[in-house]
């Protein structure tokens, strides 16, 4: 049997696994194409509490979500150049990126996006790394939850380090960013600059030699990209200096082709 026929059944066994775990869609049909499943079972992975799974399903899609990564390609360090000493920029699909760590731009829940399907990154994530990381942060928040009080909420800025389960990178670093609600003020200066700043010393304090930046804040929180990104090369380029020889590798994760451009001018012109 090829791996392609492989794939398929497990896809449909973990549609059938995923409906039959949850109480309000365990009677709903199962779609015939591929691409329909697919879409499925995401949505059933996005809308899933953080809570024990049976160990089998588990297994299987985690059978699953490793073969789909070989299925996009993963991306080592070595295809990737750098554009100013350890710094590259890289566009594509971070859940890709085998490097020692990745960075999730997190809301203050930090359980994952819980939009169908969404094209953020924080679904993305969670949805390629499995269940098992929500599980995580739940875990963990819980714990936070008992020190500080049931109304807690990760603070902007402080790093939460967890497993990446299924993806090619060793370790997810969860952060929040700053929300721009009117301008950009001083401090939601400060703020962003603190997230790249602080997820590089969680990274050097676990011995993490790479990171994969994504563009933090500049999605729905709505900071300003060009000077999100000025802030962030600034910010690296800085902690950089202070600590030379601490990692092997720093990207800037971009999606499109203008953000993209807008990193490599900003790296350019210094």
């Amino acid at each position: 049997m090829n791996e392609a026929i492989k794939q398929e059944q497990r896809l449909t066994a973990l549609v059938e696994a995923f409906k039959a775990d949850s109480a309000d869609y365990r009677e709903l049909d199962t779609p015939r194409d591929e691409e329909g499943k697919r879409r499925l079972l995401r949505s059933l992975m996005n809308i899933r509490l953080p809570r024990p799974m049976a160990q089998e399903t588990l297994l299987l899609q985690d059978e699953y979500l490793q073969a789909r990564a070989a299925e996009k390609g993963i991306v080592s360090l070595d295809e990737i150049p750098p554009a100013e000493g350890v710094i590259s920029v890289w566009q594509g699909d971070i859940t890709r990126l085998a490097a020692d760590a990745i960075v999730n731009a997190a809301n203050s829940q930090m359980l994952g996006c819980f939009q169908p399907c969404h094209s953020c990154i924080d679904n993305c994530i969670h949805t390629f790394a499995g269940v098992q990381l929500r599980t995580e942060c739940g875990r963990r928040m819980d714990e936070l939850r008992r020190r500080y009080g049931r109304s807690y909420e990760q603070p902007t800025a402080e790093p939460m380090l967890t497993d990446a389960y299924n993806l090619p990178a060793r370790k997810i670093v969860h952060i929040v960013g700053p929300i721009v609600y009117d301008r950009v003020t001083p401090e939601l200066e400060r703020e962003l600059a603190a997230c790249y700043s602080n997820t590089l010393d969680l990274c050097l304090e676990n011995g993490l030699r790479s990171v994969a930046f994504c563009c933090i804040s500049t999605g729905v929180f709505r900071f300003p990209k060009q000077k999100a990104a000025e802030i962030a090369v600034q910010t690296v380029r800085r902690w950089l200096a202070g600590h030379e020889g601490a990692m092997e590798r720093v990207i800037f994760n971009v999606f499109n082709d203008k953000d993209r451009e807008r990193y490599e001018q900003i790296l350019h012109s210094a």
